[in-house]
């Protein structure tokens, strides 16, 4: 008879099999109706979602959103009405490898691509020459400091940046805590392509709940609606090669830090202070240290790392009081 350690290994390899090749979960209404108001543009062959709503009569500013890792657009769901009853355009894009746009592989992805994905976009939209006002969290900073760099220094293709808006992103990589999961995954060694195969919903839920404060944080719909997002297109098999901007970010500090301590435009941070990612008081007394010409917006204790989601008025509120202070 063989050893019963061999008949549960036989019995265990088809049922690997079957797990690996579940395919991704169907679109909530919700998500169903964020797809169907959005497009898609090709950038150099790759399918970029985007979402672009008409606004507020007699205004003509506009506001581009730059979302979050591992999440997509659509954590701008909750204040889309409110910015759209301030702003002429309100657009949003799922970043290469995130939500709804393409996640080849293999590829290298990188902060100074996604930023050029962003150009690309109002290039599409004939908005090239128009100033635009930038919001931005976690992930979406980063992009958002390069696309600054960029127009600092006259690049050809520039987006030309009105103000820009920043919140809970690692932008100090001394001050950046990654989840473990992050730390796992963004050197890509053995363990990435085992992990990435592996992850689930039940394990993804624990590891994003952390991030979320204690009062705060998403229902399982909300969380089915995040790991939907990331399991369209396989986009679970490329996070090792999205979590690279952890290692970016440190390459490339002077860059990066130094746009923002050089920039000339109004520059505000909103600020979750419960965010073990970006951790208070470490994190806001060094950006007050490095950007004192910046205003900020510190919300209440219990908010975290998307402040956004869990505090959507809160939010709101203070981006609409900044942008209505210059």
């Amino acid at each position: 008879m063989k050893e019963w350690w061999i008949q549960v290994g036989l019995l265990g390899i088809p049922l690997l099999a079957v797990y690996l090749h579940i395919p991704p979960p169907q679109l909530s209404s919700e998500l169903h109706s964020w797809k169907t108001s959005g497009r898609f543009f090709s950038y150099k062959g790759l399918s970029i979602f985007y979402k672009d709503s008409w606004g507020a009569v007699g205004s003509s500013e506009i506001v581009v959103l730059l979302h979050g890792f591992p999440t997509s657009s659509h954590d701008w769901y909750k204040i889309w009405e409110g910015l759209t009853q301030r702003f002429h355009r309100v657009i949003a894009l799922d970043f290469l490898g995130f939500g709804f746009s393409d996640k080849p592989r293999p590829h290298h992805y990188s902060i100074f691509e996604q930023a050029s994905i962003v150009e690309g976009l109002l290039r599409h939209l004939g908005l090239q020459n128009q100033r635009v006002n930038l919001l931005s969290h976690d992930y979406g900073d980063t992009v958002a400091q390069e696309l600054l760099y960029r127009y600092k220094h006259n690049r050809t293709g520039r987006v030309l940046i009105s103000s820009l808006c920043l919140s809970n992103g690692g932008i100090f990589p001394e001050t950046h805590h990654p989840t473990l999961l992050q730390k796992l995954l963004k050197d890509g060694g053995p363990m990435s392509p085992i992990l990435t195969r592996l992850m689930n919903f039940f394990f993804f839920a624990r590891g994003l709940a952390v991030v979320f404060g204690p009062y705060t944080r998403p229902s399982e719909a909300e969380m089915w609606d995040m790991w939907t997002g990331i399991r369209t297109n396989d986009g679970n098999l490329v996070i090792d090669s999205l979590l690279q901007y952890i290692n970016q970010r440190k390459k490339h500090r002077d860059r990066w830090v130094g746009a923002l301590t050089a920039m000339a435009v109004p520059l505000h941070f909103i600020y979750g202070p419960s965010d073990p990612v970006n951790p208070h008081p470490e994190f806001m007394n060094l950006y007050r240290k490095m950007l004192p010409q910046s205003t900020v917006s510190i919300l209440d204790d219990h908010i975290s790392h998307y402040p956004q989601l869990e505090d959507p008025m809160g939010f709101l509120n203070a981006y609409l009081n900044f942008i209505n202070s210059f």
